[in-house]
């Protein structure tokens, strides 16, 4: 996966885009990128782009305003504002058909990377804030507190919302990165991917990142459920996948099966057809960048009543931990030379 590092945000337009009213409140002019208003985007940006739920996905083939109005910019054929404005109607006239689409200020931003130029469409939804209201009755002040519904989400809240658009290039493996998540009132309301199949007019594909973490997710659950009972093979599987995803660059299943489970001719079956049925593909690529950081810290719930949070280097430093098998399906997890310990 492009896991985008070098942000540099050129220039950014927002608009206000009312449920309530009849038309959308549409700048003329370009934001005012000070300082503080460059790292509130920008911090937006980084943790949108670092965002587990970001996808790739290709523009679909039929007409779609979106597609036409972003590669306009991005091809030098027009200006941000003018795109902007024209991005921001084509998102109200969606809001007021679909009836609760959350009201939301519409930012659209240019940024470059270090895999060259992209198009940012975030969504930015409402905060409820609070804050006070001071009035004067019979020369005493009253300090009341008040709700105020059009806050911005701050730069540590996660945009629902978003999209980065690239240059259109042919044997391209994606045009653009989206999140789109829903919630349960989502779906009861309005119905869910709206921002992916009716606003973008895209298709989300899949990437190296998600395939591995859908691999390593099914593995985990194929272990929980049929090793429940038995923790020395369920230690040793997880070792082996754990070092099959640092060393090799692709999975492949049915041999890592084979591996696994020798002569269990039905067991390498029931694993095979088990990550099959959660979307897992016979070969998977694996995604260093995120095997690195998802094995950096090791989490253990032990009998349900026991949490360990390791780092990876301790966890198989046999000087500090040992993994001992008593030949019953149990194993002893001695954690050695302890010099000093806290409670928290």
């Amino acid at each position: 996966m492009e896991y985008i590092k070098e942000i540099t945000i050129n220039e950014a337009v927002l608009h206000i885009l009312d449920n309530s009213s009849e038309e959308p409140l549409l700048n003329e002019f370009y934001l005012d990128l000070n300082e503080e208003t460059y790292k509130f985007l920008l911090r937006h940006i980084e943790r949108c782009l670092k965002d587990e739920e970001l996808k790739y996905a290709c523009f679909n083939p039929e007409r779609n305003i979106v597609k036409e109005l972003s590669q306009e910019y991005l091809n030098g054929m027009n200006n941000l504002l003018e795109v902007s404005k024209e991005l921001s109607r084509q998102m109200f006239i969606l809001m007021k058909s679909k009836g609760s689409i959350p009201s939301c200020d519409l930012l659209i931003v240019s940024i470059s990377t270090e895999f060259g130029p992209m198009l940012g469409i975030l969504k930015l939804d409402y905060i409820k804030n609070y804050t006070h209201s001071v009035d004067f009755q019979d020369n005493k002040i009253d300090i009341n507190i008040i709700p105020q519904v059009t806050g911005l989400p701050v730069s540590s809240q996660k945009i629902q919302k978003c999209a980065f658009i690239k240059p259109i290039r042919e044997e391209q493996e994606f045009n653009l990165m989206v999140i789109d998540k829903s919630n349960n009132k989502d779906k009861e309301e309005y119905g869910t991917n709206y921002f992916i199949t009716s606003y973008l007019g895209c298709s989300v594909v899949n990437n190296e990142r998600d395939m591995t973490r859908n691999f390593v997710s099914a593995a985990e659950n194929w272990t929980r459920d049929r090793l429940s009972e038995d923790a020395d093979s369920a230690e040793k599987l997880r070792s082996t996948i754990k070092k099959r995803l640092k060393e090799d660059e692709h999975i492949d299943v049915k041999a890592l099966s084979e591996d696994l489970f020798k002569e269990e001719h039905q067991t390498k079956q029931d694993f095979i057809e088990f990550v099959a049925a959660h979307g897992v593909e016979e070969q998977v690529p694996v995604d260093k960048a995120w095997v690195e950081k998802k094995l950096k810290r090791v989490r253990l719930k032990i009998d349900k009543d026991i949490d360990l949070y390791i780092n990876e280097e301790t966890y198989n430093d046999n000087e500090r931990m040992e993994i001992q098998r008593n030949g019953d399906g149990s194993i002893n997890i001695v954690i050695k030379h302890v010099i000093n310990y806290i409670e928290k």
